[in-house]
């Protein structure tokens, strides 16, 4: 009998966009396993280079599967530079995608509420929403127009549960969520969904920890306090998630979380 549900990415075109780091990484590690056409996109050649030669060291026979492609989500003029990503990951439309997966984010520096002014407002939207809300937009151009197709787009837990200090950040992280319902109702057949996560284990806990090991652990063991399970989640963990979506066919709309219980905490 024939693989009924381990071969469904074999074969698939699949774009990762931040699939260079963190649960990008993983989510791209996964489709590489699973026999799928990968395609990772990051803002630094450097990064697509040596994700390149990781997956390739780890998957010698996917070697011809496997490419990259610069991309500044940053950019004012996104639209676009993602023109730009979306026609070289596929000759210019002549190999559609399949699947599309946005896990990007950047690196920003929270403030009070108090001090918090316009700019910041668009400063912290235009990589987490912007640039989402406008590959969506170019997306069904490149795809396969199909339910078998999938964009997914990346959240965070703390839009349901809020910190003290994320006023913004958590306003842009629910927005997200709603797009993500009204894009599934404007782009289907084209299924659009979002994968929350919680505090997962990645490098920008060691960017959050300033390099050192030791404040790393601490945090490690913080956050993992504050969930059901005790612990950090994992990428590769948290990138069967975006498998899920990518693979059920009968998904659309849905926010997908993954977050060891903390919000029943």
């Amino acid at each position: 009998m024939a693989p009924k549900y381990s071969n469904k990415l074999t074969g698939k075109r699949i774009l990762v966009i931040g699939g260079t780091s963190g649960i990008g990484f993983c989510v791209a590690e996964a489709c590489v396993e699973f026999g799928a056409i990968v395609t990772v996109a990051s803002s630094r050649q450097e990064k697509i280079d040596n994700t390149i030669k990781r997956l390739t060291t780890s998957y010698p026979d996917a070697k011809g599967r496997i490419s990259g492609h610069i991309v500044d989500l940053a950019s004012s003029d996104v639209e676009a530079v993602l023109t730009t990503l979306f026609d070289s990951a596929t000759a210019e439309g002549e190999h559609k995608l399949d699947h599309i997966v946005n896990t990007a984010g950047d690196a920003l520096s929270l403030k009070k509420i108090t001090d918090v002014t316009v700019a910041h407002v668009q400063q912290y939207g235009h990589v987490r929403f912007v640039s989402a809300l406008m590959m969506a937009k170019l997306a069904p151009r490149y795809l396969h127009r199909s339910s078998a197709s999938s964009i997914t787009v990346t959240g965070g837990i703390s839009s349901t549960k809020p910190p003290p200090g994320w006023s913004v950040l958590v306003g842009w992280g629910a927005g997200k969520e709603g797009m993500v319902r009204g894009l599934a109702v404007d782009l289907a057949p084209l299924r659009v969904n979002l994968v929350s996560p919680g505090a997962i284990d990645t490098e920008y806990l060691d960017r959050v920890a300033g390099g050192d090991a030791g404040r790393k652990e601490q945090l490690v063991a913080l956050y993992g306090s504050k969930n059901l399970l005790g612990k950090c989640g994992s990428p590769e963990d948290t990138a069967e998630a975006y498998l899920y979506v990518m693979r059920d066919t009968f998904v659309t709309g849905q926010v997908v979380r993954t977050e060891g219980g903390y919000l029943l905490v």
